[in-house]
C-alpha cells in the first residue's frame, strides 16, 4: 500500500417583484452509501484451564484452541451527474416604426436562485477488538510422578475496511435577461427603455467520502493471562504452552473526483434605441447582482484505536512443586495494529483521475447599449444610464485529512462547512451525518 498523503486546498439576494425562479436539486445519495457499524466480541469469555488433584503416575493433558475473527467491510460507490440549465428572461423586446406616441419598454425583474447539494459516502464503524474476560491457566497438586500439559491457542482477529469511491459532475447554466430590447425608427414622441434587475444565485456544494474508525472501547486496559504450575508432586513434568495473538488492522481509502462547471450570463444590456425622431431618448439598465459559490469538502480518514489486549496484565508463576520436578511455561504473544489510511493513492482513481476541477464562467453586463442617430426637441439630448454590476465568486476546496489517534482537526484546519462555527473532526462527521 502506498504511503498516504495528505493535501489541502483552501481554495452575497434581492428581491425580484416581476419573476422568480428558483430551482432547488438536493442530491443526497442515500442508498448504499451509508454504512454505520457496531461489534462487540464475546469470544473467550473467561477461558478457564485447570489441571489439578490427579493421582500419581497420571498422565494430563487439556488442549484447547479458539479463533475469533471480526471483519467489517464497507464500501461506497457514488456517481452523480447533475445538469441544470435556468434560462429566466424579460427582455427581447421591439418597439419599433411607431409613428404618434410616446414610446416605452419596461422589463420586468428577473430572480434566479439554482442549489445543487450532494452529500454522499459516509462509513462509520464502532468495533471492539480485545477478547472479553481473564484467562487462566492451572496446573496444580497433581501426584508425584505425573505427566500434566496444558495448551491453550487463542487467536483474535479484527480487520475494519473502509472505501469510497465517487465521481460527481455539476454542471448547472443560469442566464438571465432584460436586456437586449429595441425602440427604433420612431415618430412622434419620446423613446424610454428601462431594464428591470437580473438577480443571480447559484450554490454547489459536494461533501463526503467519510471514513470514521473507533477500534477498542477507549480503556486502554486488555484482558488479564494468569498461568500458575504450583504443589505437584517429585518427579511430575508440568507444561503450559500458551499461543495468544492479536492482530488489528484497519484501512481506510477515498478516491474522488469533483468536477464542477457553472456558466453564469446575467444581462441588462445590449439594447438599441436609434433613429428615432421627435422626442427625447432614454436607455436605463437595471443592476446585476451575480453571487456563485461552490464549496468541496471531500476525503476524510479518521481512526482511533485502543487495543492493547495482550501485553496488559501477565502473571505466571512456578513454584512449591516437588523435588526432581519438570516444570514449564512457554508464552508467545503476539500483539499486532496496522493502520493504513490513504486519499487518491490511486492516482486514475476510480473513474478516471482522482481530481477536483472547477470551471466557472460569469459575465454580467449592463452595458452595450446604442442610442444613434436620434432627432429630438431642442436641448432633447439623447441619455444612456447603465445599472451596477456585482459579482462573488467564492471558490473553496477542502479534503485529503487523514487523523489516527487522539487528534483535533481544528487546530490546524479550518471548516466552514455552510456552518457558522468552527468544526473539529467529530463535529465534522456529525454535520455530515446529519444533511443525509
Amino acid at each position: 500500500m502506498k504511503c498516504p498523503r495528505q493535501r489541502r486546498g483552501i481554495l452575497r439576494k434581492k428581491g425580484g417583484e416581476k419573476m422568480e425562479i428558483k430551482r432547488k436539486i438536493a442530491a443526497a445519495v442515500t442508498a448504499g452509501t451509508l454504512l454505520f457499524s457496531s461489534f462487540a466480541q464475546v469470544a473467550f469469555a473467561g477461558t478457564t484451564i485447570e489441571i489439578s488433584g490427579n493421582g500419581t503416575n497420571s498422565d494430563n493433558d487439556a488442549t484447547i484452541t479458539t479463533t475469533n475473527t471480526t471483519t467489517v467491510v464497507q464500501d461506497n460507490n457514488a456517481n452523480i451527474t447533475n445538469k441544470v440549465d435556468v434560462d429566466a428572461d424579460t427582455g427581447h423586446n421591439d418597439a419599433n416604426d411607431n409613428t404618434g406616441g410616446d414610446v416605452s419598454i419596461k422589463t420586468g425583474d428577473v430572480d434566479s436562485e439554482v442549489t445543487v447539494s450532494n452529500t454522499l459516502n459516509v462509513n462509520s464503524a464502532n468495533v471492539d477488538c480485545c477478547p472479553v474476560g481473564d484467562t487462566e491457566v492451572t496446573i496444580s497438586g497433581n501426584g508425584s510422578n505425573s505427566d500434566n500439559t496444558a495448551t491453550l491457542d487463542q487467536t483474535n482477529k479484527t480487520e475494519v475496511y473502509q472505501d469510497n469511491n465517487a465521481y460527481v459532475y455539476n454542471n448547472v447554466k443560469a442566464n438571465g435577461n432584460t436586456g437586449e430590447n429595441d425602440a427604433e425608427d420612431n415618430t412622434g414622441g419620446s423613446v424610454t427603455i428601462e431594464t428591470g434587475d437580473v438577480d443571480t444565485k447559484v450554490s454547489v456544494s459536494t461533501s463526503g467520502n467519510v471514513n470514521s474508525a473507533q477500534v477498542g472501547d477507549g480503556s486502554g486496559e486488555g484482558s488479564s493471562v494468569s498461568v500458575w504450575i504450583t504443589d505437584n508432586g517429585t518427579n511430575s513434568d508440568n507444561d503450559v504452552d500458551l499461543d495468544l495473538s492479536n492482530t488489528t488492522s484497519v484501512v481506510q481509502d477515498n478516491n474522488a473526483n469533483i468536477k464542477n462547471k457553472v456558466d453564469v450570463d446575467a444581462d441588462t444590456g445590449h439594447n438599441d434605441a436609434n433613429d428615432n425622431t421627435g422626442g427625447d431618448v432614454l436607455i436605463d439598465t437595471g443592476d446585476v447582482d451575480t453571487e456563485v459559490t461552490v464549496d468541496n469538502m471531500v476525503n476524510f480518514n479518521v481512526a482511533d484505536v485502543d487495543c492493547l489486549c495482550l501485553l496488559s496484565d501477565i502473571l505466571a508463576k512456578i513454584s512449591g512443586n516437588g523435588s526432581d520436578s519438570d516444570n514449564t511455561i512457554k508464552a508467545e504473544l503476539d500483539e499486532t495494529l496496522e493502520v493504513f489510511q490513504g486519499n487518491c493513492d490511486d492516482d486514475e482513481g476510480w473513474y478516471g483521475k482522482c481530481a477536483t476541477e472547477n470551471n466557472v464562467d460569469v459575465d454580467g453586463d449592463t452595458g452595450e447599449n446604442d442610442a444613434e442617430d436620434n432627432t429630438g426637441e431642442p436641448e432633447g439630448d439623447p441619455s444612456v444610464e447603465t445599472g451596477d454590476v456585482d459579482t462573488t465568486v467564492d471558490l473553496e476546496n477542502s479534503g485529503n485529512v487523514n487523523l489516527y489517534g487522539d487528534e483535533d482537526l481544528g487546530s490546524d484546519f479550518d471548516f466552514d462547512f455552510d456552518l457558522d462555527i468552527s468544526l473539529d473532526l467529530s463535529d465534522l462527521l456529525d454535520a455530515l451525518l446529519d444533511l443525509v
